[in-house]
């Protein structure tokens, strides 16, 4: 099964990269000096903006005016943006070229339709959720220091939603603990072999708990985990990312406090390319993404959806149809129900 997936995957890799390079034919045929090679014959990558020229990886509007243009790029600060933001593979792109547009132009709303699983809405909760957005969001009460919990789109404050958004990854996010190389300056420290139990004389059964970070102070509160005995593997190792944005969307910042939180309503929603064989039946992200799910003590804090259903949902807004033919074009997504 998993040599299938495989498989799949890599041949969803390899159309998705020959789409890029069409659309950067068509797109940018006058412009190749904005890329940092133009096309290669079977190349193995898709093509990537030169760093000063990323705002064009954002599908943006040019019959609005330039104030409006600017302020949906500047949803994500430069300095916020990911190592391969310039990649027209690049998942943090897409989400901005979606949600940055839908905040900025008001249009939020058309996402109002779309549900989870389990019945309830999946991004908007009342007007709160149309007021309240911010991408990339910097959550300060995990205990983390230098690399923080950073949420692709986090949204509302009375209740909180927040989603992570993948496209042609193979994985939710993995701990990075046990992938530590041993050239790195703290890998003697906080290296760990992947199981949540007391290792290298630490006195904490989980390396970042040791050093101060929080998230099995509060998993208890949420999940069936429990932090008293040994896991082998850790609940951790696959499903990091997807745990962070629970325990995001389950606290609340304390006014005034960085390290302190109290309970908030909220829940997390994982939003993926359905067809992507990592985020299907068999694939690695997707059951990451059940295995958290399974573990919560209220499931419903964990949903799931496709941007296909969010361009079905966008499909019905018509002052949106350039950007769903933008997605169309440069992406292939199409709204589920065509």
């Amino acid at each position: 099964m998993k040599s299938k997936i495989d498989e799949e995957w890599r041949l969803y890799k390899k159309t998705m990269i020959t789409r890029f390079w069409a659309y950067q034919e068509k797109k940018f045929r006058n412009k190749q000096g904005v890329f940092e090679k133009t096309y290669v014959e079977d190349t193995k990558r898709p093509p990537v903006f030169l760093r000063d020229e990323a705002d064009l990886n954002v599908l943006v509007n040019q019959e609005i005016p330039n104030e409006l243009q600017r302020t949906v790029l500047d949803q994500i600060p430069k300095n916020k943006r990911h190592r391969r933001f310039a990649s027209m593979s690049s998942s943090q792109a897409l989400a901005q070229s979606v949600f940055g547009n839908l905040y900025v132009l008001g249009k939020l709303e058309c996402l109002a339709g779309l549900r989870g699983d389990d019945g309830n809405p999946l991004f908007i909760r009342g007007d709160d959720n149309l007021k309240s957005f911010e991408m990339e969001k910097v959550i300060l009460y995990l205990g983390e220091k230098s690399r923080k919990t950073n949420i692709d789109v986090f949204i509302g404050r009375e209740h909180q939603i927040a989603i992570e958004c993948k496209l042609t990854e193979k994985e939710v996010g993995p701990c990075s603990r046990p992938r530590m190389r041993r050239n790195e300056p703290n890998y003697e420290a906080e290296f760990c072999d992947g199981r949540y139990c007391r290792q290298r004389n630490r006195a904490a059964s989980c390396s970042l708990t040791q050093i101060g970070v929080k998230y099995w102070r509060y998993i208890p509160e949420f999940f069936k985990w429990d932090p008293s005995v040994d896991h082998d593997p850790c609940p951790l190792n696959n499903t990091y990312q997807l745990v962070r944005n629970v325990l995001s969307a389950g606290l609340r910042h304390k006014e005034g406090e960085e390290t302190e939180s109290v309970h908030a309503e909220g829940h997390a929603v994982l939003v993926c390319d359905e067809r992507n064989p990592r985020f299907r039946e068999g694939g690695e992200g997707w059951q990451a993404y059940l295995y958290t799910k399974n573990a919560l003590k209220n499931p419903s804090l964990l949903q799931s959806c496709t941007w296909q259903k969010i361009i079905g949902a966008m499909a019905k807004e018509g002052e949106l149809d350039w950007l769903v033919q933008g997605l169309s074009e440069k992406y292939g997504l199409e709204a589920e129900n065509k």
